[in-house]
């Protein structure tokens, strides 16, 4: 691999199962816990991105883009990385070969193709499939890509197809929708139905446009549309004209000859919607060219640009870690949040006030997916009027409603030694790591199980995690009793993520086998233990990896791409 070859973990963007693809799960709960955890203390951009060509034409802005030199070849090209081959196999390429939708798509075509006498070759399928394309993603309302708009180069196979249209009128699957105007040709659109589902569909000259989604499409003279995926039939005919609308929505330059695949997936995939939080990250990509598979980041600037310093974060966080990601903080901006969150306006304005340098999250396999480490830098070891604020917000942001607890809920305990501020909350939950039995007072507890929320403050850095035990942890790793991660990260290298692929795959064992108990789901549970249980095994036996970003890097503008280089650890 070269330096910026996208490892093990790179690849599970395009992942689309649990069973083939079990480390998708960790990278969106990453990227959202980032979000999440992180959300509180990042503000806006420095300027409003510019109006997309797209925007004007009445296309909302794509969540996912890929752009390949053949659709059909993409699955094979992804297990050109070794990692992939050994952990997906053969299973990855026969889903997509074998996927119900695929296979409904060809058998309608090849019943209008037969019951037609149209003359075309059996092997039309297969070359519509080999050409080089554009396919624009949206999410769905589960946060899923799932709308898509496709942008072919039929090259050869444009007379071939035209037959098809031909038939429109004569066929139940296939009907004619509308007509578009592509410079002085009037081009209809085209309605195919399969499996109770439809696509939209249109060609001219050497292009063909195919939409998954016929609600999506509205005519512009009717009003914009704001729906997410909406695509005009201004857009399409622009497509369908050549126009190359995708790559600038994601800051990128036309595909290059010698990139075969090149994947770019926005924020807004990566952070479930917590994006507006984290406005400094824009998105991830990963090309594929002769040399191999290659992974980059999009940043955006902020007013103030913190630096990006992540050395305290490692310097805190406990060795062992099964994953991890560090942000540059800002907070001035996010006042109103914690205010509308519950913290007096005093607070929030004291804590923004403190807050610097930058955060970061880790995951650790003897805990829960669900509960990670937060660490976050501070600029005052003043505890005195801090501590207090601290105190107070954690007070009014963390518990829950306890019907058992004459307060309704479960007293703040508080305590202090030497540079540490703790405060800690039992908080009733059936995802708690403790069960409702080993509790003080277990008929206090609403549920099956608690947590004991804890946050504390240690000289300048401040510890959040939903396990107490982490948090414990940390602070024996900031009084040198625990080793911390800056002993087997990168000394003088800016690392903003670090993956380990034994410790997550330990992780995923855990968490899926919970989520399956075997006296409840017997079949889920030995198809796991069949199938899953072993590629995680695999993942395994993979070492550690740290992403890097070259030396001074710094966003300036928007979709400001930066190598990820990933180092062997």
């Amino acid at each position: 691999m070269s330096d910026n070859t996208v490892s093990p973990a790179a690849q599970t963007p395009a992942a689309k199962t649990p069973r083939r693809w079990p480390a998708l799960l960790v990278g969106l709960a990453l990227v959202a816990g980032v979000a999440g955890g992180l959300g509180w203390f990042m503000h806006k951009p420095k300027a409003p991105p510019a109006q997309l060509a797209s925007d004007k034409l009445g296309m909302s802005r794509p969540d996912g883009l890929l752009e390949t030199h053949s659709l059909s070849q993409l699955p094979k090209d992804l297990l050109a990385v070794p990692f992939l081959k050994e952990t997906l196999t053969e299973d990855f390429v026969f889903y997509y070969e074998a996927h119900v939708d695929r296979l409904g798509l060809i058998g309608s075509l090849r019943r209008i193709i037969y019951e037609h006498d149209l003359k075309l070759q059996d092997s039309l399928i297969e070359q519509l499939f080999d050409q080089p394309a554009d396919v624009a993603l949206w999410r769905g309302a589960d946060g899923r890509l799932k709308d898509f708009l496709l942008v072919m180069d039929r090259g050869g196979l444009a007379k071939v197809l035209e037959p098809l249209a031909k038939v429109a009128l004569d066929d139940s699957q296939l009907t004619q929708l509308s007509v578009v105007k592509v410079g002085a040709d009037d081009v209809a659109l085209y309605q195919l139905t399969y499996n109770n589902k439809a696509l939209v569909f249109a060609s001219h000259g050497d292009k063909l446009v195919v939409l998954s989604n016929p609600v999506k499409l509205y005519d512009p003279s009717s009003g914009p549309s704001d729906e997410r995926g909406s695509v005009s039939t201004t857009a399409i005919a622009a497509l369908l004209n050549g126009d190359k609308l995708f790559p600038e929505a994601f800051g990128l330059p036309p595909r290059a000859p010698e990139v075969k695949q090149r994947l770019s997936v926005n924020s807004s995939v990566l952070a479930m919607g917590y994006q507006r939080f984290i406005p400094n990250f824009a998105g991830l990509r990963f090309d594929m060219d002769d040399k191999g598979w290659h992974s980059f980041l999009a940043m955006d600037e902020l007013d103030d640009q913190p630096d990006f310093d992540f050395k305290p974060i490692w310097q805190a966080m406990p060795m062992g870690a099964s994953a991890c990601v560090a942000l540059p903080l800002a907070a001035e901006q996010q006042k109103p949040l914690l205010v509308k969150l519950g913290a007096e306006e005093p607070v929030a304005q004291a804590l923004t006030e403190h807050m610097a340098g930058a955060a970061g999250l880790c995951w650790y396999a003897d805990s829960r997916l669900y509960t990670p480490l937060l660490v976050a830098s501070l600029n005052d070891k003043d505890s005195a009027k801090l501590d207090g604020e601290l105190g107070s917000l954690f007070g009014s942001m963390v518990g829950a409603y306890e019907p058992n607890v004459e307060e309704h809920a479960f007293p703040v305990i508080e305590k202090q030694d030497g540079p540490t501020h703790q405060w800690q909350r039992q908080v009733s939950s059936n995802f708690g790591p403790y069960k409702a039995k080993d509790a003080e007072d277990p008929d206090a507890i609403s549920g099956k199980a608690f947590m004991k929320v804890s946050l504390a403050r240690h000289g300048s850095t401040l510890l959040f995690s939903l396990d107490d035990k982490l948090v414990d942890k940390a602070l024996g790793t900031l009084d040198k009793r625990f080793p911390p991660m800056a002993d087997v990260v990168p000394k003088d290298l800016l690392m903003p993520v670090y993956f380990g692929p034994d410790a997550m795959a330990q992780l995923m064992q855990q968490e899926t086998l919970d989520s399956l108990p075997q006296d409840m789901e017997p079949v889920f549970y030995n198809a796991a233990q069949t199938y899953l249980i072993p590629k995680l095994r695999k993942l395994g036996g993979y070492g550690k990896y740290a992403l890097t970003l070259p030396e001074g890097s710094e966003p300036d503008g928007h979709w400001q791409w930066l190598p990820l280089e990933w180092k062997a650890l």
